[in-house]
This record gives C-alpha cells, sequence and structure tokens, in this order.
C-alpha cells in the first residue's frame, strides 16, 4: 500500500493520548461535546461536500495502488522490462518522498487547494503515460510522475483535514479515510485481474484519469471556502512578536524552507541513484551507488530525528519501525504476483486475489490496536505484529515448491497485514503522542519520509538480488498476456526476496520494544 494507508488514517483514532512517564504527559484535554446525530458530523452540511470529494480522492488513490500489482506482471512481459521490475514500485516512491516535504511547505505558504489540485492532476498524467507507454522506461516515468501527484495528495488532504474539521470531528474523517481502502483492496485486485485479462494491462491505467474530474469539481470549492489561505503564524514568544505580526499582516508570507527542500531533493535524487546501481550489476555501477550515498546521508540525517539509525528508545525508533515495518512488507508484496503468475501459473486475477482478503484484516489489525484497553499493552502488540509479518513474509516463498498449495499465500498474507495495521497505526499513535505540538508536522513528515525511503531502499535490495540470480529471465518467452506462465522457472530468484526481507522484518521486533519506550527526542 502506497499513500494514505490505512494505518495513517487510524492516528486520530487512537483513544488515549498520553503514555505513561514524565516525558509525555500531555495537558489535561477537556472531553469534547457529544455527537448529536449526522447533522453535526463529518456528513453534516457543513462538511459534506468536503468529505465525499476527500474520500472519493483516496478511494481512486487506494484502487490504483491495489490494482498496480495485479496488471505488473503482465506489463513488465510485454514491455520486456522484467528486469527492470522492482523499478516499476520504488520510482513511485522516490517521487514522492520529494513531493510530500514540498507539498508541506506549499501547503504552508499558499494553503492546501494548489498543491492538491496539482497532486491529483500529476497522478492522472502519470496513468495516461504508463497506460501509453511502448518501452518500459516510458512506463517507469509514468510512475515517478504518479509519485509525485500522490506525494502532494497526501500531504495536501491532511492539512485540509487539520484545517476544516474540528477536534471532534477528526477521528471520524480519519476513520472514513481507513475505511476507504478496504473495499478496493478487496476489489481492486479482482477488477485489476479482469480488465488485464480481457481488456489488456493499460486500461487498468487509462481508465482511471477520467475518474478524477468528479472529486475535483466537488473538492475545489469546499477547500477554498474551508481550508484555503496560509497557514496562521505560530503565537508569538517573548522577542519574537514584533516579526510574526510582520509575517501575518503579509499574508502568504511564509516562504519555503530551502534547506528542507533541498535535502529532500538529496534524497530522492540519492534512492534513485542506489536504485539504478542495484539493477546494473558491472563495476562501473559502484559510480551512482557511491554518489547516491554522497546524496542520502547527508539528506537522512537532517530530516530523521537524531538516533534514528541506532534505534534510540522513543521517538527515533517510532520512525525507524515505521521505515522497517513498511519496506520490508511493500518489498515482498510487490513480487508475490509475479511469483504466482510465472513459477505456479495463476491468472493475474487469481495472483491479485490472494493479496486481497489482506485489505480487510489490516482494518482489523488498525482497530485492534485503537482500543483503550489495548494501549498499556502497545508495545508488545508492535512486537508481535511484526512477528506476523516476518512469518507472512517467509511462509510466502514455500509456494515454489509445487507440493504446496497456492492458497498458503493468501493464508499468510492475511496474517501478515493483520501484524501491519496494528504496527502502522500504533507508529503513528505514538509519534503523536511523543511530538511536541510545534514538533507534531515535522515529526510527521520524518515518518512519512522513513516510510518511503525504506520501500525505495528495500525494493532496490529486493531487485538487485531478484536480477543477480536470473529474474531478469522470468517472462522472456513471448509478450502476450496469455503468454504469461509459459516461463522459465527462477526460484532462488524469489527466494532471494522474501528471505532477507523476513529477516528485516524479524529486526522490527526488537526495533519494537524500543519503539514504546523513552521520551520525546533521542533517547539511549
Amino acid at each position: 500500500m502506497t499513500a494514505l494507508e490505512p494505518g495513517d488514517a487510524d492516528v486520530a483514532s487512537a483513544a488515549p493520548s498520553g503514555i505513561s512517564g514524565p516525558s509525555a504527559a500531555p495537558a489535561p484535554v477537556a472531553a469534547p461535546a457529544p455527537v448529536r446525530g449526522w447533522r453535526g458530523g463529518v456528513l453534516g452540511p457543513e462538511h459534506r461536500a468536503l468529505s465525499i470529494s476527500i474520500v472519493a480522492v483516496v478511494l481512486l488513490i487506494a484502487f490504483e495502488a491495489t490494482a498496480v500489482g495485479t496488471a505488473m506482471p503482465v506489463a513488465a512481459r510485454e514491455l520486456d522490462g522484467v528486469s527492470l521490475y522492482a523499478f516499476a514500485f520504488s520510482a513511485y516512491f522516490t517521487t514522492s518522498l520529494f513531493a510530500m516535504v514540498l507539498s508541506g511547505q506549499w501547503s504552508d505558504r499558499d494553503g492546501p487547494l494548489a498543491p492538491l489540485v496539482t497532486g491529483v492532476g500529476a497522478f492522472a498524467v502519470g496513468l495516461l503515460l504508463s497506460g501509453a507507454a511502448g518501452s518500459m522506461w516510458v512506463f517507469i516515468l509514468g510512475r515517478a510522475v504518479q509519485g509525485l501527484g500522490g506525494g502532494l495528495v497526501i500531504v495536501a488532504l491532511y492539512v485540509v483535514i487539520s484545517r476544516a474539521y474540528s477536534e471532534r470531528l477528526r477521528p471520524a474523517m480519519m476513520a472514513a479515510i481507513a475505511a476507504s481502502w478496504v473495499v478496493p483492496s478487496v476489489v481492486g485486485p479482482l477488477a485489476a485481474g479482469t480488465v488485464t485479462e480481457h481488456l489488456g494491462w493499460r486500461w487498468v491505467f487509462l481508465g482511471i484519469p477520467v475518474l478524477v474530474v468528479p472529486p475535483l469539481v466537488l473538492a475545489v470549492p469546499a477547500v477554498r471556502r474551508m481550508a484555503s489561505g496560509a497557514a496562521a503564524p505560530p503565537a508569538a514568544s517573548s522577542g519574537k512578536a514584533g516579526a510574526s505580526e510582520k509575517a501575518g499582516a503579509s499574508g502568504s508570507a511564509a516562504v519555503f524552507d530551502r534547506r528542507r527542500i533541498r535535502l529532500a531533493l538529496g534524497i530522492s535524487l540519492g534512492a534513485a541513484l542506489l536504485q539504478y546501481a542495484g539493477q546494473d550489476l558491472r563495476l562501473l555501477s559502484l559510480l551512482p551507488a557511491a554518489a547516491g550515498l554522497a546524496f542520502l546521508v547527508p539528506a537522512v540525517l537532517g530530516l530523521l530525528p537524531g538516533g534514528t539509525w541506532r534505534a534510540a528508545r522513543g521517538l527515533p525508533s517510532v520512525v525507524l519501525l515505521r521505515g522497517v515495518a513498511s519496506g520490508a512488507f511493500v518489498a515482498a508484496e510487490s513480487f508475490v504476483p509475479l511469483m504466482l503468475v510465472t513459477q505456479r501459473g495463476l491468472s493475474p486475477t487469481m495472483a491479485g486475489l490472494s493479496l486481497a482478503v489482506g485489505g480487510a484484516t489490516w482494518a482489523l489489525g488498525s482497530y485492534v490496536q485503537s482500543r483503550p484497553r489495548m494501549e498499556p499493552y502497545r508495545g508488545r502488540l508492535m512486537a508481535g505484529g511484526m512477528v506476523l509479518v516476518a512469518l507472512a513474509i517467509a511462509a510466502a516463498p514455500s509456494v515454489l515448491i509445487d507440493a504446496v498449495p497456492v492458497w498458503v499465500v493468501a493464508v499468510a498474507w492475511a496474517f501478515g497485514c493483520l501484524g501491519m495495521g496494528a504496527v502502522i497505526a500504533s507508529t503513528s499513535v505514538l509519534l503523536l503522542q511523543l511530538s511536541a505540538p510545534e514538533e507534531a508536522g515535522s515529526n510527521s513528515a520524518a515518518l512519512q519520509i522513513s516510510d518511503g525511503l525504506s520501500n525505495v531502499l528495500l525494493l532496490a535490495a529486493g531487485g538487485a538480488a531478484f536480477a543477480a540470480l536470473g529474474g531478469g529471465a522470468v517472462g522472456a518467452v513471448g509478450h502476450a498476456a496469455s503468454d504469461v506462465t509459459a516461463t522459465a522457472s527462477h526460484p532462488a530468484a524469489f527466494a532471494a526476496v522474501f528471505l532477507p526481507m523476513a529477516v528485516v522484518a524479524l529486526a522490527g521486533v526488537w526495533v519494537a520494544t524500543r519503539a514504546g519506550a523513552g521520551g520525546r527526542g533521542a533517547g539511549r
């Protein structure tokens, strides 16, 4: 799953807002007034159009995210690009890293409307590019443009929600976003597989852009009315009142933080170079790898909390756990349909359906962690969730043995998604608990950067291992969708993707034990 995952949407719906210990004890907050009927809720007259448009945008993004994995095995074969298979997924995350930081800056400066409209437009253009691609590199370019759009949209939508909805209404809106993922997770693979088999994989991409028009028409006036304009300047503190008043008087006086923009660009460029080097196994590829690290390392150190990479207790471990969980799971999940289609002869529809039930169990995991009675056990819940993720990833390649029934993948992935639902939502909850109010925005961006960056890096590592062990030859015979199963067997190439990702997920169990302890900032 990509932008606006259900785990992120559950941040506001978790019950207690504090954890034990003096370092994270927030000031008491008065209980909100009870909701009196639907007229005072997110579907009341004031918010109805905005709520419907937000859910519609998330539905489209969710459908694309769940459908692309089903169509990818056929698309990669037809475009003679199986060796670049991982690129098609990591290109989205690479560009979205930059776009998320840009969108946050843009929203604070001019309001969320411009980045929201631009993001939806870029997302549609990227779909058209991928759907009309005549080569794998053009297809990857389309995915990169989709990533730019998705990154702009995810941040802009959260800004809209923070501005247009009261604190009492935000949990309901976040729950609506979470629910928006369930139906696409179940229906998306089936619909995409049917379209791929009967109309061709291109229509999985070409059929969506026209659907973005109605949500935009509904959203633009509502956002302009309820959430437009530059962010209000923070309350002036002693010695800074004059500067704040001057900024407020100048309207859109906030400027882009050029340092953060440069760091975000460095992360995206560095991740792209490392991905390229991982796919090119010649000695010469060490040059782009070194350049990628030169861009990536200082950018990561500048954008993530201190102590993240050594799993310091508290906030740094929360940010690291998000990356470990998401990266290992997404890297493994991306190869599941390709493995089932090429190694076990499943149709794209059936391969996609093997992942469908995961949408429901992911939502279940998010729901379980949000119960008040689970709050004292959040650390154990995250550790248990990572155990389920590790076991699911390790079990998936067992279907490379012909005697193992293919439904094992569906069962394993259902449990893996259950663990992911608990872990991803819990990291979002803990992030807000461990963040001072004035740090919530930058720390939330750090969480998203960790998520996206780990997806890119672990997809790059998995793609390199896959190519090195002959995975690029999968699907070398024929180009038609009907020939997609007429391939050589390369079980070692798939095992080289899944088993290391299971080890990464297992390391997340230890990180989870440190994420639930400590205070704000870096710990021991």
